[in-house]
């Protein structure tokens, strides 16, 4: 079974958005920190239920309607490669 690695600037990315919803709506902010790290934790069990990326080689995770989380999956771990705003230019 594989394991989940997050980048550093995955981990940027979703500091980033939990701290702007913060401002708004701090119950918000923490069930949506809350709902990506659950969905980063159960990767593992199945890492190919989630839509292919648009990037080759990715994976992505729509959480809540506006937020994806991408990722990569290799024979040893899943890294966790971005947290973004599904409105984000991306690539």
């Amino acid at each position: 079974m594989q394991w989940v690695k997050w980048k550093e600037s995955a981990l940027n990315d979703l500091a980033d958005i939990i701290d702007y919803i913060e401002q708004y709506n701090p119950v918000a902010s923490r069930k949506l920190h809350q709902q990506i790290v659950h969905v980063a934790e159960n990767l593992p069990q199945h890492p190919y239920l989630y839509r292919p990326g648009r990037v080759a080689g990715t994976r992505e995770i729509v959480v809540h309607p506006n937020y994806l989380v991408v990722y990569h999956i290799d024979d040893f771990e899943i890294e966790i490669l971005g947290v973004l705003h599904a409105r984000q230019e991306y690539p």
